[in-house]
């Protein structure tokens, strides 16, 4: 169990606490939290606003040290951390901005399927997904790719998918940057690194990771959702996978090559874990290049497990997955550091964001924000735990004004995984999920037990916040139905 936070929190608004510059030597900025009165007190339970001082301590940091409601204790970086760095100023890049599964994140299918289509044979399309849908530790899938064709996968990303019918380009237009970072750079992947991820993208993965059958259940901004092709009681589809062991290995060599990095350049940290490196140096270019051809073959995990979720529908409703109107709705990334232009102090600089468990949303009108959505706002995608709900909002001008065009990305545990699996001793977390109308299927029970939804905070909770600080506007919720786990 971490110790508690004991510094200073200082109340800015209803939404809003500041760690102040002066708590701790080297601050160059200000920590601000967005998190509520009902929130705050679980913030104050492990070292994660500590974090969130120290990130204020990294060279070309801009404006302040940020974090979101579903704020809880990482690697270096607080999961829902969020910091700016001008590479002009001696910005850095650091490797626990961004985390060990490089761009983890989460996409929505819509159909034209509804509750009562679906219910009947629930328990059917559960079990089908399950057996076609790689989950768990280490588990290879049916697309493999050698290392020819991983390193044009992690060059080209999603559109290099469409190239072998896997992908259309109504997939890749609601993809968050057409899923493709420019500037990958395969060679600086690791032969350690491509060989972990050989056989596993198309696969879900363990841990957090899912694949939900969900309900609309009710609608906020009946505009949004039209534009979306939302409607209450329509069944969808979201998934959260990232890289995979690729991306893991990605993040462990960097690591790996960063240590004594920061003393070179007369950086000094109060965290190891904060290990990092200027942006203009080999250091960070050797970085960025894998970092972005990680990023990559995450969208392309996505791209394929949605493919999988598509044609798992159509066996089971018996109809192509094109008449069951199983478009992308979206899919953001949360665990990524993206070079982009922002106005910081009445100016315009171009910083590199890192979000850890913090995802992109950019308002109406950003030109980043695909044509489909430009009058409504970027979409988000928060999850929740597989027993409560998760959310669909959109980008608004506020999270550009405050945040660096960033807001929260799920709930946020509250317990750790050792505690969780203690808390569900003796139980059947499947039992307590189907009690609730929730069929779930995992590879193991200390799957379900590490994931139970009490390890986690109400994700309205967190919801609300970022609504009502302004940062992203509910649009919809969802409840699961059925979930897919490693």
């Amino acid at each position: 169990m971490k110790a508690a936070y004991t510094g200073p929190l200082e109340r800015v608004n209803e939404y809003c606490w500041r760690i102040p510059r002066s708590y701790k030597q080297g601050m160059r900025v200000d920590g601000l939290i967005y998190v509520s009165d009902a929130l705050v007190e679980q913030v104050r339970q492990d070292q994660a606003p500590e974090q969130v001082a120290n990130v204020a301590t990294l060279p070309g940091i801009q404006v302040a040290s940020l974090a979101m409601p579903d704020i809880h204790w990482g690697y270096g970086f607080t999961i829902g951390g969020v910091c700016a760095t001008d590479p002009q100023e001696g910005g850095v890049i650091s490797p626990g901005g961004v985390g060990y599964d490089i761009n983890c994140g989460v996409r929505l299918v819509r159909s034209n399927l509804f509750e009562n289509d679906v219910r009947p044979h629930l328990d059917t399309l559960v079990d089908a997904l399950f057996r076609r849908v790689p989950s768990g530790i280490g588990r290879s899938g049916k697309y493999h790719f050698d290392a020819r064709e991983l390193r044009r996968l992690m060059l080209e990303g999603v559109p290099y998918l469409q190239g072998r019918g896997l992908a259309s380009e109504a997939d890749i237009a609601h993809t968050e940057a057409e899923g493709r970072l420019e500037g990958a750079e395969p060679e600086r992947v690791s032969e350690r690194a491509l060989q972990r991820g050989a056989d596993q993208c198309g696969t879900l993965g363990a841990g957090n990771h899912f694949l939900e059958v969900q309900v609309i259940d009710e609608i906020f901004d009946a505009n949004a959702a039209a534009v979306m092709g939302l409607e209450e009681g329509m069944v969808c589809v979201m998934i959260h996978s990232g890289s995979r062991g690729l991306g893991y290995q990605v993040c462990d060599d960097a690591l790996k090559k960063l240590r004594g990095v920061p003393e070179k350049y007369g950086i000094e940290l109060p965290d190891r874990q904060l290990a990092c490196a200027p942006v203009l140096s080999p250091e960070g270019a050797d970085y960025l290049g894998a970092m972005r051809s990680a990023a990559n073959y995450a969208w392309c995990n996505r791209q394929l497990l949605m493919h999988l979720a598509r044609e798992t529908f159509a066996e089971v409703f018996g109809r192509p997955w094109e008449a069951l109107q199983m478009s992308l709705v979206y899919d953001v990334a949360h665990n990524i550091a993206k070079f982009e232009d922002h106005r910081i102090n009445g100016g315009h600089k171009k910083v590199w964001v890192h979000r850890k468990g913090a995802t992109r949303a950019f308002p109406p009108g950003h030109p980043e924000t695909p044509s489909l959505y430009k009058k409504i706002g970027q979409p988000v995608l928060i999850p929740g735990d597989m027993g409560r709900a998760s959310w669909v909002l959109v980008g608004q001008p506020g999270s550009m004004e405050q945040t660096f065009g960033t807001t929260c990305h799920g709930a946020g545990r509250v317990m750790s995984r050792h505690q969780a699996v203690r808390e569900a001793k003796g139980r059947r977390i499947d039992e307590e999920l189907a009690e609730r109308g929730v069929v779930a299927r995992a590879r193991s029970w200390r799957g379900l037990a590490e994931e139970q939804p009490d390890a986690y905070k109400d994700v309205n909770l967190v919801v609300d916040v970022v609504d009502r600080a302004g940062l992203s506007k509910k649009v919809a919720r969802m409840r699961p139905v059925g979930v897919i786990k490693g």
